[in-house]
């Protein structure tokens, strides 16, 4: 079950943190029944959707219903059922949610357009609401981080001059989705360069979790 909780107190310690929370449902026989001893927490700040987050929810859902052929408004239906099934999370309403929730939204719709090869009216870098996740999603689709072309892995950290790369555990090694021409870019200038012009950067990528930023 998903419900809104007030959170009454906390405290802190070497363990982590401690909460006092309030459920507005009477939930004790379920929680007893059920034997359940875990729960996942998603912490609203209350702050609501800002103008930009909008912009860029909009903006990518105009461009996947022209790639489609739905018309506006079917395709932003269409989407947000995607974004239930994805996210387990409820129907949003782009008009008054939070702006945590305009943040997933846009993670994925922009993943469903890299993961279809879903040409955008600008970079898709200009897009994301959430820089490592978009990367994330560039590795996994293998579209180019810069321009949203087709790409291939470059290696921010070097494996080693004379290492074959195919028996090198790379998992640890920060990595970027790059087209050829930026691949060849990123080698002629270095990293902290290339970070600086395109506001790009390797992340350690993790296909089974989420990455840790570089």
């Amino acid at each position: 079950m998903h419900t809104a909780v007030e959170i009454r107190g906390y405290r802190e310690s070497s363990a982590g943190t401690e909460l006092v929370v309030s459920v507005p449902d009477r939930i004790g026989g379920l929680i007893k029944k059920k034997e359940i001893r875990s729960a996942q927490l998603r912490l609203d700040d209350g702050r609501h959707i800002s103008a930009e987050q909008r912009k860029k929810a909009y903006a990518t859902m105009r461009d996947i219903s022209d790639y489609t052929g739905y018309l506006p408004e079917e395709q932003k239906q269409w989407l947000k059922y995607l974004y239930i099934c994805r996210t387990g999370r409820e129907y949003i309403h782009l008009s008054d949610c939070s702006m945590d929730e305009a943040r997933e939204f846009i993670n994925v719709i922009l993943d469903y357009a890299l993961e279809n090869g879903i040409p955008l009216s600008e970079n898709a870098l200009e897009r994301t609401d959430d820089i490592n996740r978009y990367l994330y999603a560039c590795l996994l689709y293998k579209k180019c981080a810069v321009c949203g072309r087709p790409g291939e892995i470059h290696h921010e950290d070097a494996i080693g001059m004379g290492n074959d790369r195919r028996q090198v555990d790379d998992s640890g090694y920060r990595k970027i989705c790059l087209c050829r021409l930026h691949h060849t870019i990123a080698h002629q200038i270095g990293a902290v360069s290339f970070r600086q012009m395109y506001r790009v950067y390797g992340i350690v990528f993790a296909p089974e979790g989420r990455s840790a930023a570089g």
